[in-house]
């Protein structure tokens, strides 16, 4: 069956346009390719660097709160000698041993006592002078009247003399006494002071810790806040590439889609039948291409017939 005498001339311009269509390859640069791949967004290489820049940021913080541990530990240990320190105080009393009031008394307090006796000795001396003397003028010296005076003025003397050392050691008890309790508070002291420094120094490595987990889930909030961001861009840009790569598909292809149709629409005229539709689906470019070229194909086949 020829193809009708009015078609001849419209199946050559046909086959022209088919020939100049597929001597050109298909560049398929224009939509297939790294290009059309949406980069890395600048929020995902921030933080991208911000995790990087972060890695062992929180070091310090730990390191710093190791180090008040230990000077914690070292105060403890410190606190616990002072408390075995106070012991010392309990119950030694007026005894002779370690923390004891005479352990406070002053090395030279005998020696004091001494002196002090040897001057009242030496009063007493004079005063027995003076009752010989007076005797002496009377005429009474070596009498019974003279030793009379003498044995009340010893007497007395004894007493006052008995008197002045209870005194200088009762004065030396009591100032062994008051350095006693003034050691005793100031070792309590110190000890108060270094339990309340162990116990800062724990607060302070308990605050560091906690600044270094602040520190860690703060960088990784904001780690994973940029990086989602950053994702959420990365697919708006490679939505574009998309349409962008769609539409250069497309116009790549479109002329084998508008020779498909000539094609189909010639066969029809010339009686030998439709061609075969492009599926409902949309097609692939090469599928696009493979069904327009059976399509040419069989009608250039009716037409050598």
């Amino acid at each position: 069956m020829a193809l009708p005498d009015y078609l001849q001339e419209t199946a050559k311009d046909y086959a022209k346009q088919l020939t100049a269509a597929t001597s050109v390859p298909i560049d398929t640069s224009k939509f297939v390719g790294r290009d059309f791949v949406a980069r890395e967004d600048p929020l995902q290489t921030q933080a991208i660097n911000l995790a990087t820049q972060g890695i062992g940021s929180f070091q310090p913080f730990l390191q710093s709160a190791q180090a008040a541990i230990t000077q914690a530990g070292q105060d403890t240990g410190q606190v616990r000698q002072d408390v075995s320190g106070l012991g010392q105080f309990m119950g030694a009393g007026a005894g002779t041993g370690a923390g004891s009031i005479a352990d406070f008394q002053s090395p030279y307090q005998q020696a004091v006592i001494d002196e002090s006796l040897r001057q009242f000795d030496r009063s007493r001396e004079g005063g027995l002078q003076q009752i010989a003397d007076r005797a002496f003028q009377f005429g009474a010296f070596g009498g019974g009247r003279q030793g009379a005076l003498e044995g009340q003025f010893m007497a007395d003397t004894a007493l006052g003399r008995a008197g002045l050392e209870a005194q200088l050691r009762q004065q030396g008890f009591a100032d062994a006494a008051a350095r006693r309790a003034n050691a005793f508070t100031q070792q309590q002291n110190l000890a108060t002071q270094r339990a309340n420094l162990a116990a800062q120094q724990a607060g302070l490595a308990q605050n560091q810790f906690a600044l270094s987990n602040f520190q860690r889930a703060g960088q990784a909030s904001d780690i994973a806040n940029l990086g989602q961001l950053g994702a959420f861009r990365q697919g708006l840009d490679q939505s574009l590439l998309q349409a962008d790569a769609q539409a250069a598909q497309t116009g790549a292809f479109e002329p084998f889609q508008r020779l498909q149709q000539y094609g189909s629409g010639l066969s029809q005229l010339s009686g030998f039948g439709a061609q075969a539709p492009l599926p409902a689906a949309a097609p692939s470019p090469f599928s696009t291409a493979l069904s327009t070229a059976l399509g040419i194909g069989g009608l250039f086949g009716k037409f050598r017939n």
